[in-house]
């Protein structure tokens, strides 16, 4: 997941030109490396501040590919192309720099909103509300995370069916629309992996990184709705494939009272490390 005293502080930047925002990450990673929910949050916060600064428009929708391990130990730059800017929605192209190098690129798409043509929605799992889930060793300050029927998918030895469902709420999150959705967006980029191990006996994320290699390789997310982090969520997450070295899974976004909020997909990379290659020793910035 991540480590961090504060996310929302993971979101603040430095404006180093009209296109380049600056991001200091100490403090706000795993194994040396940033998580890459964070990185797609830095990416809609710089794409938005950068192309809407007034802050007219949300998100609509974000789509992250990440290339290289950005370590948490050094700054890194997020520079922003404009593709579109329209009157209702705007595109972007965003990019990690760090060391030189591209790490990390996405698609954002900001909306400005409009009224309902047609509308419809999908029904929220029939699950207990977030006081009957089980409390998880959350490392990130001020978030709370809570899963239904305490399934724990660090567990190796523990199976079930690939769908984790969990409660997710954020203490004091600032009053900005777009850092609300970043928010929203590192949560939902945090157990895909974990449901897709569920099934397979002696596979957890316990072991990850030291027995087998995983990572994040594409993570996207489309809001529906907008989002209020500091009150509860339901995170229902669900793998329906994984193999080949690779993992796919989805999810969707429901508040307490049932509404869809967000929806969201990822393509991990669960598989052993190649050939003559161990972790030891690397464990920090093995993919």
């Amino acid at each position: 997941m991540a480590q961090a005293a504060d996310l929302a502080s993971a979101l603040e930047f430095e404006r180093v030109d009209e296109q380049r925002c600056r991001f200091a990450n100490a403090g706000s990673g795993e194994r040396g490396v940033v998580f890459g929910g964070q990185l797609l949050a830095q990416m809609m916060v710089a794409a938005a501040a950068t192309v809407d600064p007034s802050g007219t428009k949300s998100v609509k929708s974000a789509h992250g590919l990440f290339a290289r391990p950005v370590l948490v130990d050094e700054d890194a730059d997020v520079t922003v192309d404009l593709l579109h800017g329209g009157r209702a929605l705007s595109m972007a192209t965003a990019t990690v720099w760090q060391g030189g190098r591209p790490c990390a690129r996405g698609q954002i798409l900001l909306d400005g909103g409009e009224d309902d043509l047609i509308r419809h929605s999908s029904d929220a799992p029939a699950v207990d509300g977030p006081d009957a889930a089980v409390a998880w060793g959350e490392p990130v300050e001020g978030r709370e995370i809570r899963t239904v029927g305490g399934v724990d998918i660090l567990d190796a030895d523990a199976t079930g069916p690939a769908e984790v469902l969990v409660w997710v709420r954020t203490s004091g999150p600032p009053d900005n629309l777009v850092v609300n959705q970043a928010l929203l967006a590192h949560a939902t980029a945090s157990f895909l992996i974990g449901t897709a191990m569920r099934p397979h006996a002696g596979v957890g994320q316990s072991v990850a990184h030291r027995d087998i290699s995983t990572g994040i390789v594409g993570h996207s997310i489309s809001f529906h709705e907008d989002v209020a982090p500091d009150q509860w969520m339901l995170l229902a997450n669900e793998s329906p494939f994984a193999g080949r070295g690779r993992a796919y899974g989805r999810g969707q976004v429901f508040t307490r009272s049932g509404q869809l909020v967000a929806s969201f997909s990822q393509e991990a990379m669960i598989r052993h490390f190649p050939a003559g290659q161990s972790a030891v020793g690397r464990e920090d910035t093995v993919l």
